[in-house]
């Protein structure tokens, strides 16, 4: 019967069994395959990353050659001569900048307030004060 069945599916009783669910044959050097795959899209990606830091090397060494060609500078060093400047001119001034000021000092209100009877009591003649602190 086997014989016959054989003949009949023509050689496709290892399809059949695995269409049944039967047990799928693993591949020996699936592993292998696999892990070629893998280094061979790590070196892909090495390669990319290269080609890009060539590319951005390039439009650099272009970007500094308008620069100077036009008296430009960049942006880190604009920053760093302004914060040169403002540290210099804090060194050598009279002045201080406000947040140099410790607090207490200069330009803050009284923590006490003076009513305005207090104050008007200032600008009276002598007995009369005397009079309105009684």
């Amino acid at each position: 019967m086997d014989f016959v069945m054989k003949q009949a599916l023509g050689g496709a009783t290892k399809d059949m069994g695995k269409m049944l669910g039967g047990d799928e044959e693993k591949d020996p050097d699936a592993a292998k395959k696999e892990e070629e795959r893998q280094e061979a899209l790590r070196q892909e990606e090495e390669e990319r990353k290269a080609k890009y830091a060539k590319m951005e090397a390039e439009r650099e060494v272009m970007r500094q050659g308008i620069r100077d060609k036009y008296g430009i500078k960049k942006k880190e060093e604009r920053e760093a001569e302004a914060q040169a400047a403002l540290e210099a001119n804090a060194e050598g001034s009279l002045t201080r900048p406000k947040k140099a000021i410790p607090p207490g000092c200069g330009d803050e209100e009284e923590e006490e307030e003076e009513s305005i009877l207090d104050t008007v009591i200032k600008y009276l003649p002598g007995p009369l004060q005397d009079m309105f602190k009684k």
